[in-house]
């Protein structure tokens, strides 16, 4: 029996899947080129239809990041998943282009302070290596993303305005960067700061098309996903089991569950492509590969529908 689709929510939802990358950039232990690559692929296997897979960064940034192009090499294309990468400029763009990358996503924050902790460099001097990866993209017919980080707060500002998102997202337009991204770096946004940017864009950025990156740091983001369906948008970003974290970004825990995401879209009525069941496994896998408890919800507890045989609950005695 189909589920019935929520009044309001679109019909189909596209699944970014970050944990490869946001998730595991940093990860405290290291994590070998062999499990990127098989986790992966057990997630092109349940039908997540895009991936962040690695960032193209100086290897002692991101030491967890140092084997991108050997990632690369070795994913199993065939199914047609599109692989993106995260480039911070210029050389970063030109080895993703040469590992054969499908998409660059491009990012910045949206508060000066955060951009400094994060990329060394202030907002207007990142919007000019923008541009100079977004014609690197354009000569070799890669498109390119555009990432705006802290989009809904900053652990160092506060309360980034509004003005400052539409900036920077005209600023890509400007670019031919019309998809664009809004990321909860900080785990600070709330259904109603969502509300405001999504309009804010639909309003004076209307080519652009806007997905959302929500990390659970305060323990509403599904809720803020939910004010996106709301507001119709139809890209969103997750991590699997609920990896990920940002190191400038001080009390920032994971990105909001893949797994988890999936489950409250399927029971919405909304399509995403991707076998639940199979996706549960991924991230029973990954919890076990990493060697940590991890926080997705979905791989304890199982779908709502999933039965249970009554010999497996211990039942009460009767006796007081």
């Amino acid at each position: 029996m189909p589920h019935q689709k929520v009044q309001g929510f679109p019909e189909k939802v596209r699944i970014v899947e970050v944990g490869p990358r946001d998730g595991l950039q940093a990860w405290p232990d290291p994590v070998s080129t062999e499990t990127k690559i098989e986790l992966i692929n057990r997630l092109i296997n349940a039908g997540v239809p895009q991936l962040e897979v690695t960032s193209f960064v100086a290897p002692r940034a991101v030491p967890q990041m140092a084997d991108a192009a050997e990632v690369m090499a070795a994913i199993d294309r065939g199914k047609g998943a599109e692989l993106t990468a995260l480039v911070p400029n210029a050389r970063g763009a030109e080895r993703a282009i040469a590992a054969g990358i499908d998409a660059m996503v491009f990012f910045l924050s949206a508060s000066e302070s955060h951009n400094q902790a994060n990329v060394n460099s202030s907002r207007d001097l990142s919007l000019v290596a923008a541009a100079e990866i977004a014609r690197l993209g354009e000569q070799a017919g890669i498109p390119v993303y555009g990432a705006i980080a802290t989009a809904f707060g900053c652990p160092f500002e506060g309360n980034v305005p509004v003005a400052d998102i539409v900036q920077i997202a005209k600023a890509y337009g400007d670019m031919g960067i019309n998809k664009i991204s809004l990321g909860d770096t900080t785990g600070m946004a709330t259904p109603a700061l969502v509300q405001e940017r999504c309009r804010a864009l639909a309003q004076q950025v209307p080519d652009a098309d806007v997905a959302l990156h929500f990390h659970n740091t305060r323990g509403v983001g599904l809720a803020c996903a939910y004010a996106g369906l709301l507001e119709g948008i139809t890209r969103y970003e997750a991590s699997i089991a609920g990896i990920g974290g940002c190191p400038f970004a001080p009390g920032a825990t994971g990105n909001i569950c893949t797994e988890d995401l999936v489950y409250m879209l399927q029971e919405s009525g909304i399509a995403t492509g991707i076998d639940l069941e199979n996706l549960i496994e991924v991230a029973r896998w990954t919890e076990n590969q990493l060697g940590r408890a991890l926080p997705g919800q979905v791989m304890k507890a199982g779908p709502r529908l999933r039965l249970r045989d009554r010999q497996e609950v211990r039942s009460a005695s009767g006796r007081a």
